[in-house]
């Protein structure tokens, strides 16, 4: 959505401009356009790495001045090597980008007037140089056929300029959204004190983005040098307003936080094709920057009122309720013979860790009788034998940790929502498995990246199958994607051996907790909204087909878990309810309300009733156990077997449960279980 306003303007002025312009698409047109698009696109991208820290710099155009003079002067006046000219302008251009870094980093001064205070001093040091030795630059001449290719030369068929505007790009697009340092850029723009307390470099990650922006803005300043061999007074004037018009027009945030690399392509190529289009039109200097004036007051209007206008957007455009038909939810009263009936089984449970953790979405426990759990902090806690009084931070993941799995060398895989699968050591190093998958032909949305990994199991080849609750949401617009009740949701599943990742079921409604079988041929796995479990075939006859297990859950299941004996465990995270159910058959009902209605005051679906269900491998409930009062755990969400007892929990609960299991095998546990031992 954030970039369908720039493409479509883009669409506009191209359209525009190649009707009202003869000869405007044609081929030297394009080669001259394009020379100039990677120059001025060097500078935006800069501009663009600032702006995502959360600053400004209006110091691009005389520090764009100030290179190409200095590239000139030591090529043409000093009669430097070339290279070692290249060099040391783009030396000057990171020297202003320092400075400015360090007095807005480190001093904390405000970007935008520390930054016009360096233009004017900029611009006056280029003014001075230039009464000294313009006369000598202007006539000097370079003979270089390195530095005529720099300035007109071409490689295959694309203008030099271009060509390493287009390498830059790619550059920098991969340090914004796969490196560390992208990262932090991104979190210091969106918060700094956020980013501050997770322990980022704040001063130092604005500084090294100033610095970014020099280097870029010099290196532009050297394309043009070498494309003009002219160094002037009125060099560069002007150049930060549309620099700043390009970045917000391409979908950019002035606030921070918020863009990419390839919304500056866009609002470069805007801006660049605008500019000359208009000089081609016949508009004088003046008209045209009135034109440039009023394209950046629309882009900031865009940018101030788009976050709240998408959220708006988003209630009337892209929520899409669907008609969605429950079977009739079994009785569940407490005098009734079903094996659903109402209890208080759950009221008495030994509480572990009360207070000490923040919304244990799974709990797990290893072949040492630790016990491991996934917070909200995004951290693994770990609660340590035999008497669970002892806490540590075993690993600090980020993101939202969900589903927790041990492989067969006991290194634990995370499910993080917003992240993708993760995989802890033994010697707590964490690593990342995979956090994007194959995209869908014809999907209008983009499910290639992983919104929100849920819940893991690993079968015994040791591939990985992980759910993706939700393809279209994050995770604190579940209660959105419950809305819509429809199949957004897929398993995924990853092979270590080949790193291969592939989604093998689709249109799943909200996929949810994943389960091996006992006998490793099929795996089990939740639809939380539909409220049924089902069975994947990984192996036999029915290899790659679906059958439902249990069509008519009581409430929303979650996670799924071994037992002993052969059996397997469900938590509820809550229960149905008749107004519920009835409104997901009417999605026209959930449309005017997603419309008109406050998200807070959405009809939701009853989390409020904690329980979890026994059930053997053909589907038959053999026991559920529930907790009415709702004040131990009034949501759960995961339960682990383990030597005869079962551990509980919860989303939105402060602490672990633990209940014994007087018919369950006291010697059974799940790391066995998996991977050798009792079956």
């Amino acid at each position: 959505m954030d970039n369908a306003i720039p493409v479509l303007l883009l669409i506009t002025v191209v359209g525009y401009m190649a009707g009202s312009i003869p000869n405007f698409t044609s081929v030297g047109s394009l080669a001259d356009m394009s020379r100039q698009i990677g120059e001025f696109g060097l500078i935006v991208i800069g501009m663009t790495v600032v702006m995502l820290a959360g600053g400004i710099d209006l110091s691009v155009g005389s520090t764009f001045a100030l290179a190409d003079f200095t590239v000139l002067a030591l090529v043409s006046v000093a009669k430097w090597p070339i290279a070692l000219a290249i060099a040391a302008a783009v030396a000057v251009g990171a020297l202003v980008g320092l400075i400015n870094g360090l007095l807005i980093g480190y001093l904390r001064l405000r970007a935008f007037l520390t930054t016009l205070v360096m233009l004017t001093l900029v611009r006056a040091v280029v003014e001075l140089l230039l009464q000294l030795y313009s006369v000598q630059i202007a006539s000097s001449d370079v003979e270089s056929d390195f530095w005529d290719f720099i300035g007109t030369g071409s490689v295959l068929g694309a203008p030099f300029s271009f060509v390493v505007l287009i390498a830059t790009a790619i550059a920098a697009h991969f340090v914004l959204t796969r490196l560390r340092a992208g990262w932090r850029i991104m979190a210091v723009g969106g918060s700094r004190r956020s980013a501050y307390n997770a322990g980022i470099p704040v001063r130092r990650t604005v500084c090294q983005s100033y610095v970014v922006s020099g280097v870029l803005t010099s290196l532009a300043g050297v394309l043009y040098a070498a494309r003009l061999s002219g160094a002037g007074p009125d060099t560069g004037i002007g150049l930060e307003l549309t620099v700043v018009t390009a970045a917000l027009l391409g979908g950019n945030s002035v606030g921070g936080g918020r863009g990419s690399i390839g919304k500056a392509l866009i609002g470069a190529i805007i801006v660049s094709l605008l500019t000359n289009g208009l000089v081609r039109l016949g508009l004088q200097n003046g008209a045209s920057s009135m034109v440039t004036g009023f394209v950046l007051l629309l882009a900031i209007a865009i940018d101030v009122r788009w976050a709240k206008w998408r959220y708006k957007l988003q209630s009337k455009v892209y929520v899409s309720p669907a008609y969605l038909a429950l079977p009739p939810t079994p009785p569940i009263d407490a005098e009734s013979s079903s094996p659903y009936a109402v209890n208080d089984r759950l009221s008495a449970v030994e509480i572990i860790g009360l207070g000490e953790v923040d919304g244990p979405e799974d709990v797990i426990l290893d072949a040492a009788d630790n016990l491991y759990c996934s917070v909200r902090q995004g951290d693994i806690i770990r609660f340590l034998a035999p008497d669970y009084t002892r806490r540590e931070v075993y690993a600090h993941v980020g993101g939202r940790p969900l589903g927790l799995a041990f492989d067969r060398d006991q290194s634990l895989v995370v499910c993080i929502a917003g992240m993708g699968l993760y995989r802890v050591d033994e010697q707590r190093n964490i690593r990342k498995l995979t956090a994007e998958t194959n995209r869908s032909r014809f999907s209008i949305i983009d499910d290639s990246r992983m919104r929100l990994a849920d819940d893991l199991d690993i079968a015994q080849d040791g591939r990985v199958y992980f759910s993706e609750a939700t393809i279209r949401y994050g995770f604190e617009e579940w209660v959105v994607d419950a809305l819509e009740g429809r199949g957004n949701g897929r398993i995924i599943r990853y092979d270590p051996a080949t790193g291969a990742t592939r989604t093998i079921l689709r249109n799943l409604l909200f996929a949810n907790g994943m389960c091996i079988a006992h006998d490793n041929r099929s795996v089990l796995f939740a639809e939380t909204w539909g409220c049924r479990l089902s069975r994947y075939w990984l192996d036999g006859p029915k290899k790659g087909t679906v059958e439902i297990l249990i069509s008519d859950l009581p409430g929303y299941p979650d996670n799924i878990n071994r037992g002993s004996r052969g059996t397997y465990w469900v938590a509820l995270a809550g229960t149905r309810t008749p107004a519920y159910d009835l409104a997901m058959t009417m999605p026209a009902f959930r449309r005017r309300m997603a419309r008109r209605v406050a998200g807070d005051e959405w009809l939701f679906p009853n989390v409020n009733v904690g329980c979890v269900v026994h059930f053997d491998e053909s589907g038959r409930i053999l026991d559920s156990l529930w907790d009415l009062t709702g004040k131990n755990h009034p949501a759960i969400t995961s339960m682990r077997e383990h030597r005869g007892y079962l551990y509980l929990g919860g989303v939105t609960n402060n602490r672990i449960g633990r209940i014994g299991l007087p018919d369950a095998d006291p010697e059974w546990t799940g790391p066995t279980s998996y991977w050798g031992g009792r079956p």
